[in-house]
C-alpha cells in the first residue's frame, strides 16, 4: 500500500512498509490527548491537556470536521508547562456556524501533535480521539477494540482488489484493530484521504480483517487517481490506499521493489540538513540514514504543516547508503512565504521525515 532551531528533522514515525498508519512502536511511551471540556456556541472551546512534551509550544489550529485541524484557522498559541494545562481559545471567526470543528495542537519545533473535534454548541465535546505523536502511536482505552493480531508494534495493511471506474472500489485489509468500526473516506489523489467523503463505516473482524466494495462519490467521477482512507474514531489507528478511477486500476498493494532499511537499522530516524537556500527560487537538502535504493515524494507546504498536503515538487531517490544531496523548485504560490515546510514522504516503505527553512538566501 501507498498507503504513515538549527534546521532538524523532526522525529519521524517509523512505518515498515508502505501504509502509514500510527502504531505504537513503543507502549511505555506515553501520547499527549486533550478533552474539550466546554463550548461556548461560536465563541470559545475550552480543552484540558495531559501527556503533553513539558515547556514547548504549541499552535493551536481550527479547522473543518475530518480533516484533524491541518491546514486550519489559527487560533493562537500554547505553551505546555508541564505537560499538563486547561485553556480556553478562541473560535476563528471562519469557522463561526459550523456544526462541528476540528481542533489541533503543533508544536513546529518538536513535531509532536494531538487533535480533537468538537460539536459547536454549549454542550461539552466527545471523548479525546487519541492522536499521535512522533514515535509513539495510540492505545486502545480498556474495553475498546483489541490491537491488530501482531500487536501493537504491527501495521495494517490495505490492497485494492478491484476498480469499477466512477462506479465501485475493492480493496481488502489485515492487521487491523480487531473487533472495530473504521470510517472510510475517498478523495482526492495526494490527500491521503484526508478531508474526503464519508462513504460509509467499515467494521473489522476478529481477526483484523475484512474485505469490501465501496461506491465512489459523484463528486469524485471523472478524477484519473483517487485516494481511499480507513479511520477508527475509537481507536486511532488509520490506512489510506490510492487506485486508478479505470477498471482494473488497483494503485496500492504490499512494498514493491529492492529497497532496504536505513544503514543503521530499521529502527533509524532519517535526518535532514537544508544547505542552501535562494529566497524565492530554491532550497537544497542533505539527507542521510534514510531507507536505501528507495523513492521519496517531495513536498513543500506552509510552515507549520509539517508538509502534510504540499505541493508535489520533485521524487528523490536514495542510494545504496540511503543519503542523497539535492536542490529542489520552490513552488510558485509560495515563493512569497516567509518560512516553509519540506517533506520527504516513501509510498513503497512509508518512511517519511519532515524539515523547515527560512525563505532566505543563505549561506
Amino acid at each position: 500500500m501507498k498507503t504513515r532551531v538549527s534546521l532538524i528533522c523532526a522525529v519521524i514515525l517509523l512505518i515498515l512498509i508502505s501504509t502509514q498508519v500510527f502504531a505504537a512502536s513503543n507502549p511505555v511511551i506515553t501520547i499527549p490527548t486533550f478533552t474539550i471540556v466546554e463550548v461556548d456556541q461560536d465563541n470559545t472551546v475550552k480543552i484540558k491537556a495531559v501527556n503533553f512534551p513539558a515547556n514547548d509550544n504549541f499552535n493551536v489550529m481550527m479547522g473543518a470536521y475530518g480533516t484533524l485541524g491541518i491546514g486550519g484557522y489559527s487560533a493562537g498559541s500554547q505553551h505546555s508547562g508541564t505537560g499538563t494545562f486547561t485553556a480556553t481559545y478562541s473560535i476563528p471567526a471562519q469557522m463561526v456556524g459550523a456544526e462541528k470543528i476540528a481542533i489541533r495542537l503543533q508544536s513546529p519545533t518538536s513535531g509532536y501533535y494531538s487533535y480533537n473535534w468538537f460539536w459547536n454548541n454549549q454542550h461539552p465535546g466527545p471523548a479525546p480521539a487519541p492522536a499521535p505523536a512522533p514515535g509513539p502511536g495510540p492505545a486502545p482505552a480498556p474495553g475498546s477494540p483489541g490491537m491488530p493480531p501482531a500487536g501493537p508494534g504491527s501495521i495494517p495493511l490495505t490492497s485494492i482488489t478491484g476498480v469499477v471506474g466512477d462506479a465501485t472500489v475493492s480493496a481488502s485489509g489485515t492487521n487491523f484493530p480487531t473487533n472495530d468500526t473504521l470510517n472510510v473516506y475517498i478523495g482526492a489523489y495526494g490527500s491521503k484521504g484526508i478531508g474526503g467523503t464519508l462513504v460509509t463505516t467499515q467494521p473489522t473482524n476478529g481477526s483484523g480483517a475484512f474485505s469490501a466494495t465501496y461506491d465512489l462519490p459523484a463528486g469524485f467521477h471523472g478524477h484519473t487517481m483517487l485516494a481511499i482512507r480507513w479511520e477508527s474514531p475509537s481507536t486511532g489507528y488509520y490506512a489510506y490506499d490510492w487506485f486508478k478511477n479505470v477498471a482494473g486500476g488497483g494503485g496500492g498493494g504490499a512494498p514493491a521493489g529492492t529497497w532496504g532499511y536505513p544503514p543503521n537499522g530499521k529502527a533509524t530516524h532519517p535526518l535532514t540538513t537544508v544547505t542552501a537556500v535562494v529566497q524565492g527560487n530554491t532550497v537544497t537538502i542533505h539527507g542521510t540514514n534514510f531507507t536505501t535504493n528507495d523513492s521519496y515524494q517531495v513536498l513543500i507546504g506552509a510552515y507549520g504543516t509539517l508538509g502534510v498536503g504540499g505541493t508535489f515538487t520533485a521524487t528523490q531517490n536514495t542510494d545504496g547508503t540511503g543519503a542523497f544531496t539535492a536542490t529542489y523548485n520552490i513552488p510558485a504560490g509560495l515563493v512569497g512565504a516567509d518560512k516553509l515546510s519540506i517533506r520527504f514522504e516513501s509510498s513503497a516503505t512509508g518512511y517519511y521525515c519532515y524539515d523547515w527553512f527560512n525563505n532566505t538566501t543563505f549561506p
